[in-house]
Order: structure tokens, then sequence, then C-alpha cells
């Protein structure tokens, strides 16, 4: 954890909640032990949302649907969702949940590799929320910005990996080698992106906030 766990603890006693359908679902992934966003990620996505007032949201990592939901309960009512979800498991989960939450209308989940997926999108989406494979960020990136339009922001989850981003490789295991020098790649080609104004935010599991430069 990179934050005080009593800070941590304190925060997320004042969060009033979501839905019943929301916080039903959050009951079950973390009984599942399916990797959801935490609750104070899910807090600051309500504030981005109401602030950014999105037309068409793109989160790449769908799980089992629950950052989506919650983020279709916060967003402007002409605005949809395209999720993509690439683990099997999940998908049918995910398709279940967005019935259940009666959100089916407002979210389009694309099954397939991001990777692919994201090649074959049109369109501009200016509020994009990563949560995928945390060593392909990298690789999603350039048909990320292809999608962004001037003044979309792009969120990042989990950039900080637990704190052990910073550790030497010598620190981590050798699964999470990779992982961890991709991701330190893709945080510097964040922040120093011509395109782009990055923030590295130390919430949750670590986020970046990256808003897109006019030309």
């Amino acid at each position: 954890m990179i934050v005080d766990p009593r800070i941590v603890a304190y925060i997320n006693s004042l969060d009033t909640g979501n839905s019943e359908i929301c916080d039903l679902i959050e009951k079950e992934a973390l009984a599942d032990e399916v990797p959801i966003i935490r609750k104070e990620m899910g807090n600051l996505l309500k504030v981005l949302l109401a602030l950014k007032q999105p037309k068409n949201i793109l989160e790449v990592g769908t799980a089992v649907g629950y950052s989506s939901i919650l983020m279709s309960e916060n967003m402007p009512a002409n605005c949809k969702i395209t999720t993509i979800e690439n683990y099997d498991k999940r998908i049918p989960v995910a398709r279940k949940n967005f019935e259940r939450a009666g959100k089916s209308e407002v979210i389009n989940l694309i099954e397939g590799d991001a990777t692919e997926v994201l090649k074959e999108l049109e369109g501009e989406f200016d509020f994009i929320f990563m949560d995928a494979a945390k060593g392909q960020y990298i690789n999603f990136l350039p048909e990320i910005l292809r999608l962004m339009p001037e003044g979309g922001l792009l969120i990042s989850d989990n950039v900080l990996q637990e704190g052990e981003i910073v550790q030497s490789k010598y620190g981590v295991t050798r699964r999470n080698r990779t992982i961890h020098t991709r991701m330190r790649e893709y945080m510097y080609m964040l922040t120093h992106h011509d395109e782009l104004v990055t923030s590295v935010v130390p919430i949750g599991d670590g986020i970046t906030l990256s808003v897109k430069k006019g030309r």
C-alpha cells in the first residue's frame, strides 16, 4: 500500500456508498477475489466525471463490470460507455451485471484483446479509463492517443504497483520485473509526451491523469 492504511481507512469511512446494485456487485467481486477499483478510486472517478461531463467513455479492462456501472451512474444522460474485456470467464458475469443494473443500453461490451480491438475503434472518446493488463498499457497508448480528442482525459490505474515500482528489479519477483519495467516506461512516456500533460497521483494503487493538449 502506497498510502498509510490509517489514512485510507479514514477516507473510506467518509464514503457515502453507491447504488444498491453497485454495492452488491462490489461485495460479490471482493468475495470472489476479482480485482476491482478501490473505494477511493471510485470516488475520484465520480468527481472527474462531474468535472469532465464526457460524451463518450472508453474503458480498457471490464472485469465484472463494476467500474463501468459506477461510471454509468455518474455520467451525463447522453453519454455512452464502450468497455473492452478479453478474459472469457469474466465476460458473461459482466454482461449479467449490466443487465442487473439496467445499464445494457448505455454500456457496450466488446470482447477481445484490447491491442486489436482499439485499432478497430472509430470516433472520439473524451474520457478513457485504463484498468487492464498493466504490462500492456504502453502497447495500448498509440491507439488511445488516436482516439482522444483535444482536452480528452486518460486515467490509468494501478501505475505504482503497491509501491514496488520504485524498488530495484532484484527486490521484486521475477514474474513482476517485466511488468514494472514496462510500467516505468509507460509513465515516462506519459509525463514526457508532447501531446499530453500528466500528473501522477498517489491514490489507491497510484494513478496517472493525462489530458491531451491542443496542437
